[in-house]
């Protein structure tokens, strides 16, 4: 009878398990900045040597029309060896919709937080193919644009000596026609 009383009071003394922790909750999924599409790929030869494979999950697009409404800018940025590149696409003659050949561009590559920038000095230098451009589902006035760019010559650096060679620079950004 005793072990009996002794095994009640033990049970008796227990409590329930204590309901599981729920584990963590996954992270919120990063809206993408490119539409889902984004996407750089290309060589960079000189004062920045880099092979560029971006895709869009490391890449951040931006897009503004440029002034008087002339084309539109793309910025394109990611990581290279632990710096932050941005590339800006700037095509003047290009409008919501178009597609083709050589469209005249400036092109400028910024080392972000470094003072850095290499450009085109004007138009003349830089061509991009316009393969797509088609608008983006519920946001009104911004574009999917993907193209290729090439240049002549090499972009020189604004504030110094160096030069950055663009070889075979494919991408998948957006396109705003509307200012925000």
């Amino acid at each position: 009878m005793a072990t009996f009383i002794l095994a009640a009071g033990v049970l008796a003394s227990c409590k329930e398990a204590p309901p599981p922790v729920p584990a963590d909750a996954p992270p919120p999924a990063v809206e993408s900045s490119c539409g889902e599409k984004g996407v750089v790929q290309g060589m960079l030869a000189g004062a920045i040597n880099a092979t560029l494979d971006w895709p869009d999950s490391a890449l951040l697009c931006e897009s503004m029309p440029r002034p008087d409404g002339e084309g539109v800018r793309i910025r394109l940025s990611g990581d290279v060896t632990g710096e932050r590149l941005a590339i800006i696409i700037a095509m003047p003659e290009l409008n919501a919709g178009d597609t083709g050949q050589e469209f005249d561009s400036n092109v400028t590559i910024s080392v972000e937080g470094s003072g850095r920038f290499f450009s085109t000095p004007n138009l003349g230098t830089c061509f991009t193919i316009v393969a797509a451009n088609a608008p983006l589902e519920g946001d009104a006035g911004t574009h999917n644009v993907v193209g290729s760019v090439s240049c002549v010559g090499p972009l020189g650096e604004i504030n110094g000596d160096g030069f950055v060679d663009i070889r075979n620079l494919k991408f998948s950004g957006i396109a705003k026609w509307t200012a925000e």
